[in-house]
Protein backbone atom coordinates (compact mmCIF):
# COMPACT_ATOMS: atom_id res chain seq x y z
CA UNK A 1 0.00 0.00 0.00
CA UNK A 2 1.42 3.36 -1.02
CA UNK A 3 1.77 5.32 2.22
CA UNK A 4 3.66 8.62 2.50
CA UNK A 5 5.48 9.04 5.80
CA UNK A 6 2.96 11.55 7.17
CA UNK A 7 0.06 9.12 6.54
CA UNK A 8 1.63 6.09 8.20
CA UNK A 9 -0.06 4.55 11.23
CA UNK A 10 2.65 2.73 13.16
CA UNK A 11 0.99 2.19 16.53
CA UNK A 12 -0.23 -1.43 16.73
CA UNK A 13 -2.99 -0.58 19.19
CA UNK A 14 -4.34 2.10 16.86
CA UNK A 15 -4.22 -0.25 13.87
CA UNK A 16 -6.03 -3.01 15.76
CA UNK A 17 -8.66 -0.50 16.90
CA UNK A 18 -9.23 0.50 13.26
CA UNK A 19 -9.80 -3.14 12.33
CA UNK A 20 -12.11 -3.78 15.29
CA UNK A 21 -14.16 -0.71 14.37
CA UNK A 22 -14.53 -1.80 10.74
CA UNK A 23 -15.25 -5.47 11.67
CA UNK A 24 -15.02 -6.65 8.06
CA UNK A 25 -12.30 -6.99 5.43
CA UNK A 26 -12.02 -7.62 1.72
CA UNK A 27 -10.42 -11.07 1.32
CA UNK A 28 -8.29 -10.81 -1.84
CA UNK A 29 -6.69 -13.72 -3.70
CA UNK A 30 -5.48 -14.54 -7.20
CA UNK A 31 -7.74 -16.94 -9.07
CA UNK A 32 -7.59 -18.87 -12.31
CA UNK A 33 -5.67 -17.16 -15.07
CA UNK A 34 -4.14 -14.72 -12.60
CA UNK A 35 -7.39 -12.80 -12.17
CA UNK A 36 -7.93 -11.18 -8.74
CA UNK A 37 -10.90 -12.22 -6.61
CA UNK A 38 -12.34 -10.50 -3.53
CA UNK A 39 -15.07 -11.22 -0.98
CA UNK A 40 -16.14 -8.99 1.92
CA UNK A 41 -15.98 -11.06 5.12
CA UNK A 42 -16.50 -10.47 8.86
CA UNK A 43 -13.21 -11.16 10.63
CA UNK A 44 -11.61 -11.74 14.01
CA UNK A 45 -7.97 -10.63 14.38
CA UNK A 46 -6.18 -12.04 17.42
CA UNK A 47 -2.42 -12.08 17.80
CA UNK A 48 -1.01 -12.82 14.36
CA UNK A 49 -4.07 -14.74 13.17
CA UNK A 50 -7.24 -13.67 11.37
CA UNK A 51 -10.23 -16.03 11.38
CA UNK A 52 -13.06 -15.77 8.87
CA UNK A 53 -15.36 -17.90 6.76
CA UNK A 54 -17.07 -17.75 3.40
CA UNK A 55 -19.86 -19.59 1.63
CA UNK A 56 -18.95 -23.03 0.35
CA UNK A 57 -20.68 -22.05 -2.91
CA UNK A 58 -18.20 -19.18 -3.32
CA UNK A 59 -15.61 -20.60 -5.70
CA UNK A 60 -12.88 -18.30 -4.40
CA UNK A 61 -11.74 -20.85 -1.82
CA UNK A 62 -11.42 -23.74 -4.27
CA UNK A 63 -8.18 -22.49 -5.76
CA UNK A 64 -6.53 -21.97 -2.37
CA UNK A 65 -3.88 -24.39 -1.22
CA UNK A 66 -2.75 -24.15 2.40
CA UNK A 67 0.00 -21.56 2.50
CA UNK A 68 -1.37 -19.53 -0.42
CA UNK A 69 -0.65 -15.77 -0.15
CA UNK A 70 -3.69 -13.62 0.59
CA UNK A 71 -4.48 -10.00 1.37
CA UNK A 72 -7.08 -8.60 3.74
CA UNK A 73 -8.10 -4.99 3.09
CA UNK A 74 -9.89 -3.16 5.89
CA UNK A 75 -11.38 0.22 5.01
CA UNK A 76 -12.45 2.94 7.41
CA UNK A 77 -14.51 6.08 6.71
CA UNK A 78 -13.69 8.08 3.59
CA UNK A 79 -14.75 11.38 2.04
CA UNK A 80 -14.18 13.63 -0.96
CA UNK A 81 -12.25 16.81 -0.13
CA UNK A 82 -13.48 19.95 -1.91
CA UNK A 83 -10.53 22.28 -2.69
CA UNK A 84 -12.59 25.34 -1.79
CA UNK A 85 -12.37 24.33 1.87
CA UNK A 86 -8.63 25.04 1.97
CA UNK A 87 -7.49 28.45 3.20
CA UNK A 88 -4.81 28.14 0.50
CA UNK A 89 -7.54 28.44 -2.16
CA UNK A 90 -7.99 32.14 -1.34
CA UNK A 91 -4.26 32.71 -0.90
CA UNK A 92 -2.81 31.23 -4.08
CA UNK A 93 -5.42 29.06 -5.78
CA UNK A 94 -2.88 26.23 -5.83
CA UNK A 95 -5.22 23.48 -4.65
CA UNK A 96 -6.86 20.39 -6.15
CA UNK A 97 -9.50 17.92 -4.96
CA UNK A 98 -8.47 14.78 -3.10
CA UNK A 99 -9.96 11.95 -1.05
CA UNK A 100 -9.33 11.33 2.65
CA UNK A 101 -9.61 7.85 4.13
CA UNK A 102 -8.20 5.30 6.55
CA UNK A 103 -7.24 1.73 5.72
CA UNK A 104 -5.38 -1.29 7.01
CA UNK A 105 -3.88 -4.06 4.92
CA UNK A 106 -3.02 -7.46 6.40
CA UNK A 107 -0.95 -9.74 4.18
CA UNK A 108 -0.12 -13.35 4.93
CA UNK A 109 -0.84 -16.97 4.12
CA UNK A 110 -4.08 -18.91 4.46
CA UNK A 111 -5.14 -22.28 5.81
CA UNK A 112 -8.54 -23.58 4.67
CA UNK A 113 -10.70 -25.37 7.27
CA UNK A 114 -13.55 -27.78 6.58
CA UNK A 115 -13.76 -29.38 10.05
CA UNK A 116 -17.23 -28.84 11.59
CA UNK A 117 -15.89 -28.26 15.11
CA UNK A 118 -13.37 -25.67 13.91
CA UNK A 119 -16.15 -23.93 12.02
CA UNK A 120 -18.49 -24.08 15.01
CA UNK A 121 -15.87 -22.46 17.25
CA UNK A 122 -15.16 -19.76 14.66
CA UNK A 123 -18.79 -18.74 14.12
CA UNK A 124 -19.47 -18.92 17.86
CA UNK A 125 -16.60 -16.52 18.58
CA UNK A 126 -17.71 -14.19 15.79
CA UNK A 127 -21.32 -14.21 16.98
CA UNK A 128 -20.37 -13.60 20.60
CA UNK A 129 -18.30 -10.55 19.61
CA UNK A 130 -21.11 -8.92 17.64
CA UNK A 131 -23.84 -9.79 20.14
CA UNK A 132 -21.92 -8.84 23.29
CA UNK A 133 -23.45 -5.36 23.64
CA UNK A 134 -27.07 -6.50 23.19
CA UNK A 135 -29.31 -7.13 26.21
CA UNK A 136 -31.01 -9.90 24.22
CA UNK A 137 -27.76 -11.33 22.84
CA UNK A 138 -28.30 -14.21 20.42
CA UNK A 139 -26.09 -17.26 20.76
CA UNK A 140 -25.37 -20.09 18.37
CA UNK A 141 -26.89 -22.48 20.89
CA UNK A 142 -30.20 -20.61 20.65
CA UNK A 143 -30.82 -22.29 17.28
CA UNK A 144 -31.71 -26.00 17.03
CA UNK A 145 -28.55 -28.12 16.98
CA UNK A 146 -29.54 -29.86 13.77
CA UNK A 147 -30.15 -26.54 12.04
CA UNK A 148 -26.73 -25.25 13.10
CA UNK A 149 -25.09 -28.46 11.87
CA UNK A 150 -26.75 -27.98 8.49
CA UNK A 151 -25.65 -24.34 8.28
CA UNK A 152 -22.06 -25.31 9.02
CA UNK A 153 -22.00 -27.56 5.96
CA UNK A 154 -22.56 -24.44 3.85
CA UNK A 155 -19.39 -22.58 4.85
CA UNK A 156 -15.62 -22.92 4.62
CA UNK A 157 -13.25 -21.62 7.30
CA UNK A 158 -10.24 -19.38 6.68
CA UNK A 159 -7.29 -18.92 9.01
CA UNK A 160 -4.82 -16.28 7.89
CA UNK A 161 -1.34 -16.11 9.40
CA UNK A 162 -0.55 -12.38 9.23
CA UNK A 163 3.00 -11.62 8.11
CA UNK A 164 2.74 -7.93 7.21
CA UNK A 165 0.59 -5.17 8.66
CA UNK A 166 0.22 -1.71 7.08
CA UNK A 167 -1.90 1.10 8.46
CA UNK A 168 -2.73 4.35 6.67
CA UNK A 169 -4.70 7.43 7.69
CA UNK A 170 -4.84 10.04 4.91
CA UNK A 171 -6.25 12.99 6.87
CA UNK A 172 -4.62 16.04 5.26
CA UNK A 173 -1.65 15.83 7.64
CA UNK A 174 0.55 17.40 4.95
CA UNK A 175 -1.62 20.54 4.80
CA UNK A 176 -1.39 23.68 6.92
CA UNK A 177 -3.40 23.90 10.13
CA UNK A 178 -5.71 26.45 8.48
CA UNK A 179 -6.33 24.09 5.56
CA UNK A 180 -7.05 21.16 7.86
CA UNK A 181 -9.49 23.19 9.94
CA UNK A 182 -11.21 24.35 6.77
CA UNK A 183 -11.67 20.76 5.63
CA UNK A 184 -13.09 19.75 9.02
CA UNK A 185 -15.62 22.57 8.86
CA UNK A 186 -16.48 21.75 5.26
CA UNK A 187 -17.05 18.07 5.94
CA UNK A 188 -19.55 18.99 8.66
CA UNK A 189 -21.96 20.16 5.96
CA UNK A 190 -21.59 17.17 3.62
CA UNK A 191 -24.59 14.84 3.13
CA UNK A 192 -22.51 11.77 2.30
CA UNK A 193 -21.86 8.80 4.59
CA UNK A 194 -18.43 8.90 6.16
CA UNK A 195 -17.90 12.66 5.98
CA UNK A 196 -18.62 13.25 9.66
CA UNK A 197 -16.40 10.36 10.68
CA UNK A 198 -13.52 11.64 8.56
CA UNK A 199 -13.96 15.09 10.13
CA UNK A 200 -13.83 13.54 13.60
CA UNK A 201 -10.67 11.60 12.75
CA UNK A 202 -9.06 14.75 11.34
CA UNK A 203 -10.00 16.70 14.46
CA UNK A 204 -8.43 14.02 16.66
CA UNK A 205 -5.24 14.18 14.59
CA UNK A 206 -4.78 17.96 14.96
CA UNK A 207 -1.83 19.18 17.04
CA UNK A 208 -2.71 19.25 20.76
CA UNK A 209 -2.38 23.03 20.92
CA UNK A 210 -4.67 23.68 17.93
CA UNK A 211 -7.77 25.78 18.66
CA UNK A 212 -11.02 23.79 18.60
CA UNK A 213 -12.86 23.92 15.28
CA UNK A 214 -16.58 24.62 15.04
Amino acid sequence: MYTPRFNQVDDEGEIRAMVEQARVAWFVTVGEGGMPQATLLPIIWRGDTVVAHLARANRQWRGLADGSPVLLVVTGPDAYIHPGWYATKAESGEVVPTWNYSAVQLAGTVTVHDDPEWLRAAVTDLTDIHEAHRPDAWRVTDAPAGYVDMQLTGIIGLEVHVERVEGKAKLSQNRSLADREGVIDGLAGEPFAGAGEVAAAMRAALPPDAAPTA
